[in-house]
């Protein structure tokens, strides 16, 4: 079975918003097996978005469209759509009463007429309900077995309705179940794990590998199709052991859960305290910690140790490292990390300490240079990092590589 998404505004064509329902809608066609091999984005204009529904139709079993189903003259998709089907149109008594009572319920007086034209449904119509939003889904299946799934634009409304209504139905028209598991990997970029596994990748059948990059890491994730659930964790199961064997330590975990999560967690097990020490980063590894739930019950203390006076005045970092090696060194993140941990009191303390840019880089210390100190129990290791990328993305890819390295330290 073959997907086409077709994202529906001028908005998204402006680069306003970001598109994340296709990527969402592309990494979900892909957990179902269904080959997505077309994304179009259009504009808020009758005949462009009639000639990609025709294209689309033409080429592909299943298209979605997200977008345009809103009260205003240039929402367009559902009117379009039935042009091209060559259907009617009628007003749903159900959905205007819910329409209505949404306006009552939110204490807004005046509603504009126009609102209802979000009743309208194309004739032979499966009505998708909206508990998010005003504007309903819907589902249609053409005359030449086509299925078309209207959704609104807001991820927050198009999310759920593709979650709880259409995954089934599409679910219901998959021979047998297909089962999955995501190996979440760092450490390793997406070209290195795909040259590590690529005779594995290659001879694949069933079941599938699937990688996609995360900033800072590579998932993958393995799909059988089966009968039954039993069946494919047997049949996955060999993949995945082979997996293992080449990516050993640099698989995280198979959880579904993030690094900062996985890292608090074997901080809990293990009870054990952490403290940071962040200079390139300004508090933004602290950050990511503690905005995972319960980090409280291992997080002591953050230090953001930008000027170098207060790297010596707070952590204890000598005056003569700074002199002689500078702050951007293995010598300042190791002095930080253990300074950081008696300071706080802490089991283990992450550092950092580097370039971010886009200035100040040389020859000798280039922008994305980059050293982690991680102690745990007294013993110190650090890393050196030699990043790319804007000043945000560098710091982002730190603090990941910082994670991954206490993760490491901790697993010893």
């Amino acid at each position: 079975m073959t997907a086409e998404i077709l994202s529906v505004g001028t908005e998204i064509l402006l680069g306003n918003i970001t598109n994340t329902n296709a990527r969402y809608l592309s990494e979900e066609c892909a957990m179902l097996g269904i080959s997505c091999y077309y994304q179009v984005t259009v504009g808020d204009n009758e005949e462009r978005l009639a000639g990609v529904i025709r294209a689309a139709l033409d080429r592909s079993d299943v298209v979605f469209l997200s977008g345009g189903l809103g009260p205003t003259e240039d929402d367009l998709t559902k009117e379009t759509l039935a042009k091209v089907l060559g259907r009617g149109m009628y007003e749903d008594p159900a959905i205007r009463a819910g329409i209505e009572d949404y306006f009552e319920k939110t204490g807004r007086r005046h509603m504009a007429a126009n609102n209802l034209k979000q009743a309208l449904v194309i004739d032979g119509a499966m009505i998708l309900d909206n508990p998010n939003g005003t504007a309903p889904g819907m589902l249609i299946k053409t005359d030449a077995g086509k299925i078309v799934v209207l959704m609104p634009g807001p991820p927050g409304e198009m999310i759920p309705m593709f979650r709880d209504k259409v995954k089934p139905y599409l679910e219901s028209l998959t021979p047998g179940t297909l089962y999955s598991r995501t190996l979440k990997i760092c450490g390793i970029g997406e070209s290195g794990v795909a040259e590590m596994l690529q005779d594995i990748i290659d001879a694949q059948t069933n079941p599938t590998i699937a990688p996609y990059a995360k900033t800072g890491e590579v998932h993958l994730r393995v799909t059988a199709l089966a009968k039954d659930a039993a069946e494919g964790e047997a049949l996955v199961a060999p993949m995945i052991e082979k997996i293992r064997e080449r990516l050993g330590e640099n698989i995280y975990t198979m959880e579904d859960e993030t690094m900062e999560e996985h890292l608090v967690r074997l901080l809990k097990e293990k009870n054990m305290t952490i403290t940071t020490a962040e200079s390139c980063t300004g508090g933004l590894l602290a950050g990511t910690l503690v905005n995972v739930a319960g980090a409280s019950d291992v997080f002591r203390q953050g230090f953001i140790t930008y000027d170098n006076q207060v790297k010596h005045n707070v952590l204890g970092v000598k005056e003569e490292t700074l002199r002689r090696f500078g702050a951007v060194s293995r010598q300042c993140a190791e002095e930080m990390a253990l300074g950081a941990a008696k300071a706080a009191g802490a089991d283990a303390a992450i550092s950092v300490t580097g370039i971010a840019g886009p200035g100040g880089g040389t020859l000798e210390k280039p922008v994305g240079l980059v050293y982690i100190g991680c102690v745990v129990g007294g013993e110190v290791t650090v890393e050196e990092c030699r990043l790319r990328g804007s000043r945000q993305k560098i710091r982002e890819l730190t603090v990941k590589r910082a994670m991954n390295r206490m993760r490491l330290c901790l697993d010893r």
